[in-house]
């Protein structure tokens, strides 16, 4: 998954543009970037106003999603985008927005994740008659074969997180994608981290895993030959304990529909009266309650997870209730 990916011709490395393959939240509506530009500007009160706010796109893409907060958000010229991708950096995008190809040292702001942890490569493994074996496809066919037993650490994850009841269950080892996550809440000096993935949490992860691959707008085998994204859903819940273990200091974990809904998304039809007293104002809103429709469907965009983890502040208390590092207990029983 790692070459597959992010190797020399991987499917990110040579610019492939998530667009092109699969609907996200951001191509759905500028109006999922609006939402998120009144939680810059929520997070950049919490933090009384800095000299410099960083605004960090993890996973960029093509930097549609910067670009829209970049023109949206109210923050007086302070607003530092800095846009993390692998890709090369897309033409025409605006010089405002740095481009680079790991996270900086420090950030001071908001940092968004959003479809980037599905994509951190993992691990698959398979209960069998022996215990868990790896799961070791090959690249040219997709044929599986049995692999070598998963290494201590990946064991000690599978056990806590995601443990294997009756043979021929699958899991997907998260290990490396709670690593990175807690990469990103180390780095926060303060202010606030979110992901944005489709998600699960432990005693309900999905008997045979989500791994699975696309191309073109369609769905493919997840055959690791750098042809296709291949992407499985994230076990949020681990990311979360470690990103508090990383120095995160209140956490929440919410639903894309309820998130938005906080932010002022609604999805509600304007009133028929309005279509003859305004007619053009009443096109407009008609279209934008579709839009939010869309993203915050409970079957679709709208059933994504969100993890919200801040250092030095509180999460905003639109989104809902937190719960702070000191009275988390432990999850593993």
């Amino acid at each position: 998954m790692e070459r597959a990916l992010y190797g020399a011709d991987g499917f990110y490395t040579r610019g492939e543009r998530p667009a092109a393959h699969f609907r996200t939240s951001v191509h759905a509506s500028r109006r999922f970037a609006h939402a998120i530009a009144r939680l810059v500007n929520d997070v950049d009160d919490a933090l009384g106003r800095p000299a410099r706010f960083d605004l960090v796109d993890v996973g960029a893409g093509s930097g549609e999603l910067l670009a829209e907060i970049h023109a949206a958000a109210a923050l007086d010229g302070r607003l530092r985008p800095i846009a993390v991708e692998v890709a090369p950096r897309p033409a025409g995008l605006s010089p405002a927005i740095e481009w680079r190809d790991r996270l900086p040292d420090t950030v001071t702001g908001l940092v968004i994740a959003n479809e980037w942890l599905d994509n951190v490569p993992l691990d698959v493994v398979e209960l069998t008659g022996d215990g868990p074996r790896l799961v070791v496809v090959d690249p040219c066919t997709g044929a599986e074969v049995p692999g070598p037993a998963p290494s201590p650490e990946d064991a000690a994850w599978l056990e806590r997180w995601w443990p294997l009841r009756e043979p021929g269950d699958r899991a997907e080892i998260g290990r490396h994608r709670c690593a990175a996550w807690a990469a990103v809440i180390e780095r926060l000096r303060a202010g606030v981290a979110l992901a944005i993935d489709y998600a699960h949490e432990r005693g309900r992860r999905p008997t045979y895993g989500t791994l699975t691959g696309y191309r073109d707008g369609r769905c493919v085998s997840p055959v690791p030959d750098g042809s296709c994204d291949i992407t499985a859903h994230v076990a949020l819940d681990a990311c979360a304990d470690a990103g508090e273990h990383a120095g995160a200091t209140a956490t929440l974990l919410t639903t894309q529909r309820a998130a938005l809904r906080a932010l002022g998304l609604h999805g509600v039809r304007p009133p028929l009266d309005l279509a003859h007293t305004d007619p053009r104002g009443y096109l407009h809103a008609l279209r934008a309650a579709g839009e939010d429709a869309e993203l915050i469907d409970r079957e679709g965009l709208g059933g994504f997870g969100w993890l919200v983890q801040a250092v030095g502040v509180e999460v905003p208390r639109a989104l809902g209730a937190t719960r702070r590092r000191e009275a988390t207990p432990d999850r593993a029983g």
